[in-house]
């Protein structure tokens, strides 16, 4: 340990839970940023003793991380794990939850392929079987439309360029994070690991869109994002997800909007009144890989009107929205609708089984 304390510093895992976070809920204190950024070194490195790293990992989550210490991880992160693959286009980086869905159809790809088609380059980015859940992802219905998903970041990028929509694949761009798999897998809850994997932005996109239950995640994003010095976003949107998948839900709906300089601004929309009238349970489907690659098909080729092609316009239009391609929702609507019905959102997907 001493060798170790040499080669990273001074706070070894174990002495940041008996002096630090592990004291308890009332008393645990918060890292500063380069006790965090040594912390997550340590770990990428494969250092801590299993029982210790599970315990640190455990405390984090009790007491609930600042978004200091959520930026040094990911700056941690970013600089010694994930290989950066920017496109020549500037896409929106959505940033769903990697440990998948279990009840409702994953709309992204559908939603990122009219995004694409009508300007608006999408770039997503999953694992495979991602703990906790270890459900279907953005990879798993790719893969179910035979799009290539196993691909080096530079092919990810080409694929944004090629096609307007790009997938990278974890493994092949964050082999760091992807090296913790086991361990993540045997805590048997989330960790810190599952919200900055989700910031990875291999593309290094101006412009992150993701999800969230409460508003106060994504204030923590958004000041996260400002702490961040490895990467530069400059515009987050992030909306009331459906499974907390960047999927928008259905209903009354909080969307929180910021742009560097600016303060965060929340507002509310009810979803019917963008076309989405009904509710969360009904885009619930049994084989979500499967289904949703069957819906997004069918939305693309228009051969659907129904509550999918719906929420696949709406999520198109977010994307749009949020790198400030249209002025509205309303217009963003508008153009994915015009979109579709034109065959170019259906084009994407073409592109895509082509890559």
């Amino acid at each position: 340990m001493a060798q170790a304390s040499q080669q990273f510093g001074e706070w070894p895992l174990k002495r940041l839970m008996t002096e630090v976070v592990g004291s308890g809920h009332k008393s645990a204190e918060d890292m500063d940023r380069d006790q965090a950024r040594e912390a997550f070194q340590r770990i990428l490195a494969g250092e801590p003793d299993p029982t210790t790293l599970g315990a640190f990992w455990l405390a984090n989550r009790w007491k609930r991380n600042s978004p200091e210490e959520l930026a040094a991880y990911t700056d941690v992160m970013r600089e010694e794990s994930v290989e950066v693959a920017a496109p020549d286009a500037d896409p929106v980086d959505c940033g769903a939850n990697y440990d998948g869905k279990h009840s409702t159809a994953i709309l992204g790809v559908a939603a990122g392929a009219v995004a694409a088609a009508a300007g608006t380059p999408v770039v997503v980015h999953s694992g495979d079987r991602v703990p906790t859940q270890k459900l279907d992802a953005y990879k798993h219905v790719l893969d179910e439309l035979g799009v290539r998903t196993e691909l080096d970041p530079e092919e990810s990028a080409d694929m944004v360029d090629e096609t307007g929509f790009g997938y990278y694949y974890q493994p092949a761009f964050n082999p760091g994070v992807d090296d913790l798999w086991e361990r993540r897998d045997m805590m048997g809850v989330r960790s810190f690991v599952n919200t900055i994997e989700t910031l990875a932005n291999p593309a290094d996109a101006d412009v992150h869109l993701g999800s969230f239950y409460h508003l106060a995640f994504a204030e923590k994003i958004v000041d996260t994002f400002r702490a961040v010095q490895a990467q530069d976003v400059s515009r987050v949107l992030m909306f009331q997800g459906q499974e907390g998948y960047d999927d928008i839900r259905p209903g009354s709906t909080v969307v929180a909007e910021w742009s560097e300089g600016e303060e965060l601004d929340d507002f509310e929309i009810e979803t019917a009144n963008y076309g989405m009238d009904f509710s969360g349970e009904d885009l619930e489907v049994e084989d979500i890989a499967a289904e949703s690659a069957t819906i997004t098909e069918e939305v693309l080729a228009g051969e659907r009107d129904d509550q999918f092609a719906d929420a696949v316009a709406v999520n198109a239009a977010l994307r749009m929205y949020a790198r400030e391609d249209v002025d509205s929702l309303e217009d963003g609507l508008e153009i994915a609708r015009e979109t579709i019905e034109s065959g170019d959102a259906e084009a994407v997907l073409d592109d895509l089984r082509a890559f």
